[in-house]
């Protein structure tokens, strides 16, 4: 049996807080159950604020039929799950514009990405800051409040990274442990069952299906929605393919894409862009995807083991968290070449430099297992940190001058 779920410290909270010494309006986005409420209740910074949610039916009321009253309940208001009353961010910009635009006034969340809303872009520019709170990172599970140390390593010299990662102190873990377990804090802080854990997971689809998307779009085939989302899962750390996702599901290719953007507005479907400095080489452009939880992957894929591609899977979610609680946001991408050299993960600082990362279920790769960073290295070494490859093992040792591998959970 789970017990009841507690609360943990997020990295996001960090960010938050920075966001609201700055602007009158901080925003708080990410899937439904990532813990967008609770932070925003517990989080230091927002006792005198007023908390209001949409989910609410007398306040959702109030937000449609008279939101400039609804805003000046309080001088300082948290109102949680705004997507569902859009026009009221119409009476945020006025409340703003009309007062001393004080930093901090309102902390809004989302379930929907507002920053792909044109209507939101529009009201609130200038006037807000947007945070992406993701499920929960293996750091933030052990308590740590962090994402790997992805900072670290981009400002420490390649020499040192080996005693960098020596004293990491996560423990060490089994990857396809974790990727099996949900990151929702829901199901992570309770301790459930892999049956209960299933339960969860599947409701957690119904209600996906059957109200956050209804909320977005008009979607006239739910289950062949849902079959596009399993076609998409079993695909994770995979270049994105449509044409594919079509044929399984018998959807239209503008509709596949129309839904796709979708998964990816509500903080299901992940894209990564391939990197695409032009220094002569041939590259693809086509995204890749993943999942923003390993386990509700293996759940629609209806996978009974993790591969891999799910080991990819936890390192980018880590990533995306990271550098989303940056205030100079990096870019995470993929480098793929048309003649099938390729590196998991590029992400490029704001300042140009490069981290090239390689993820490796193997215990101990080595030379001839990472022919892609060595032709990256070879393409841009000039621009990169250095070369990174994690792995499924224990030991961290150098491949080259300019390449280190690391078991995986001594970054993550």
């Amino acid at each position: 049996m789970g017990h009841q779920p507690t609360y943990v410290e997020r990295m996001a909270q960090r960010h938050l807080a920075a966001v609201m010494e700055v602007q009158p309006v901080a925003v708080l986005m990410g899937a439904r159950q990532t813990g967008k409420s609770t932070l925003v209740r517990h989080a230091s910074g927002l006792e005198q604020h007023q908390y209001l949610t949409l989910d609410s039916l007398d306040v959702r009321t109030q937000a449609l039929s008279d939101p400039e009253a609804l805003v000046g309940r309080a001088p300082r208001l948290i109102l949680d799950e705004v997507q569902r009353a859009p026009d009221l961010l119409v009476a945020i910009k006025a409340a703003v514009d009309a007062g001393a635009r004080a930093p901090g006034q309102f902390v809004l969340t989302g379930s929907a990405d507002l920053l792909a809303m044109k209507q939101v872009k529009e009201t609130l520019a200038g006037r807000a800051s947007y945070i992406t709170l993701w499920p929960l990172t293996r750091r933030e599970r052990l308590g740590y409040g962090a994402a790997g140390c992805w900072s670290e390593l981009l400002a420490t010299p390649v020499a040192e990274w080996p005693g960098l990662l020596e004293v990491q102190d996560a423990p060490a873990e089994d990857w396809r442990v974790l990727a099996g377990r949900s990151a929702y804090p829901p199901v992570a802080l309770a301790g459930f069952s892999p049956s209960q854990q299933a339960d969860w997971l599947q409701g957690y689809l119904d209600t996906y299906i059957g109200r956050d998307i209804p909320e977005l779009s008009q979607v006239s085939r739910p289950l062949d929605l849902l079959r596009l989302m399993r076609a998409a899962a079993a695909q994770v750390g995979q270049v994105e393919h449509q044409v594919t996702w079509t044929r399984l599901t018998g959807v239209s290719r503008p509709t596949a894409s129309r839904w796709a953007d979708l998964l990816e507005v509500s903080y299901q479907l992940i894209r990564i862009p391939a990197f695409s400095r032009n220094r002569g080489k041939r590259l693809t452009k086509s995204p890749k995807v993943y999942w923003s939880d390993t386990a509700m992957a293996l759940h629609l894929a209806a996978a009974a083991e993790p591969t891999g591609h799910h080991l990819e899977n936890l390192v980018l979610t880590d990533l995306e968290c990271w550098r989303w609680s940056q205030s100079q946001r990096p870019a995470v991408m993929h480098w793929r070449t048309v003649d099938q050299s390729e590196v998991d993960f590029v992400v490029e600082m704001p300042t140009g430099r490069l981290l090239p990362i390689e993820v490796k279920a193997a215990r101990r790769p080595g030379w001839s297992d990472v022919p892609g960073l060595h032709a990256f290295m070879s393409e841009y070494g000039d621009l990169t940190a250095g070369g990174l490859v994690l792995h499924g093992g224990s030991d961290t040792y150098r491949i080259s001058d300019r390449i280190v591998a690391t078991p995986w959970w001594r970054v993550v």
